[in-house]
């Protein structure tokens, strides 16, 4: 518990109060924002967000990554091999959008990394995530990740090793990059208005940080409950794991300070990617990879939004089903004000985050009482 309180607080206190400090790098290395984007010409209010330091996501990338580690250490706690997964998704998913923002600030141009190429550098992160989350089991022979899809816990029958080894690898390795694919970029069209992401962000990744601790209580191997194999959780350093969710959702909150309506800096793709780094690998570890539509429903929605749009346009043959996506831009158009769409959407994402804690642990009274 010690190295956890510790993370947390000083991942907070380091995106609180040195958020400054980088702010004023960050526009003597000229990193303002670009205005450009369809949305934003649609939109005559976002003209006055041109300029505003962006490549945010650097600082609570950092800031997340130092008080991990002093908190571990010096909670003695030393970071597990699944926490240090969590920052490899970080890190590098961060990287691919850090590549993405680097590009549109020193061309002064809304495109940075086309689709696809976006899409090569996350695959190129997510398929040595998969292979050492499922290649080193330890002395209890778990392994981070598991061959199975989960909801509260891995699913029997959804096995997908079931069709033998290779087929496995191929259905294993598919099966995560498509969460990490949808994942981030879901967050990224979510980074619209000012804290909407790092918003709903903190809920995200707190209720994980909640799933991740619970589960350190019933762990089926070094943990406090073996006796029930049937209520227990084989997963692996879930300690850790909720280490590393509360030092990343602290991370968020002191950044929020600075990126709430009106925005003082922005997070750019840097940011949103390695959100949905860490949301993924928090899935995939916690072996919660299904509930994550509950848990992240409202970045669920944008993406949603922005495929149904996409589908009704195509049917229709140039009808709109909303003025424009994803959602909060629909509401914007609308006439709504940005700091009232943000609050209700955190609102929202705050609700499903519950909802979502609430699932997992009724599940587990339903498996004690059972």
């Amino acid at each position: 518990m010690r190295s956890l309180l510790m993370a947390a607080a000083i991942s907070l206190a380091f995106t609180l109060f040195l958020t400054p400090v980088f702010l004023r790098l960050f526009r003597k290395l000229g990193w303002g924002q670009v205005i450009r984007t369809p949305e934003d010409i649609a939109n005559p209010s976002h003209e006055a967000k041109r300029g505003t330091p962006t490549m945010g996501g650097v600082i609570f990338i950092i800031g997340s990554m130092v008080g991990f580690f002093v908190g571990s250490y010096a909670g003695g706690s030393p970071p597990a091999l699944s926490a240090l997964l969590v920052l490899w998704l970080m890190v590098g998913f961060g990287a691919v959008g850090f590549i993405d923002d680097y590009m549109k600030v020193r061309s002064q141009r809304s495109l940075g990394l086309s689709g696809w190429r976006k899409v090569a550098g996350q695959l190129l992160v997510m398929v040595p995530f998969g292979i050492v989350a499922l290649k080193f089991p330890n002395q209890f022979g778990q392994t981070p990740a598991s061959g199975s899809v989960s909801l509260f816990r891995d699913i029997p029958w959804l096995n997908l090793f079931g069709f033998g080894v290779v087929i496995g690898w191929i259905l294993y390795l598919i099966w995560i990059a498509v969460i990490g694919i949808a994942t981030s970029n879901s967050v990224n069209l979510t980074d619209g208005l000012d804290g909407l992401a790092a918003g709903a962000g903190v809920f995200v990744v707190g209720a994980y940080s909640l799933i991740a601790f619970w589960q350190t209580q019933q762990a089926c191997a070094g943990g406090v409950d073996t006796s029930n194999i049937e209520v227990c959780y084989e997963v692996r350093d879930p300690f850790s794991l909720a280490v590393v969710a509360a030092s990343f959702g602290a991370s968020l909150v002191g950044f929020l300070w600075w990126n709430a309506p009106k925005a003082k800096v922005f997070m750019g793709d840097v940011g949103s990617m390695a959100i949905g780094g860490v949301i993924t690998a928090l899935a995939i570890l916690t072996r919660t990879e299904l509930l994550l539509f509950v848990i992240a429903g409202v970045f669920v929605l944008s993406s949603g939004s922005v495929i149904v749009q996409r589908l009704y346009f195509k049917i229709t043959r140039g009808k709109r089903l909303f003025l424009m996506s994803p959602f909060h831009h629909h509401l914007e158009m609308r006439g709504w004000p940005e700091v009232t769409i943000v609050v209700r959407l955190w609102i929202i994402a705050g609700l499903l985050a519950v909802c979502a804690v609430g699932l997992f642990y009724v599940e587990w009274l339903t498996g004690v009482d059972g």
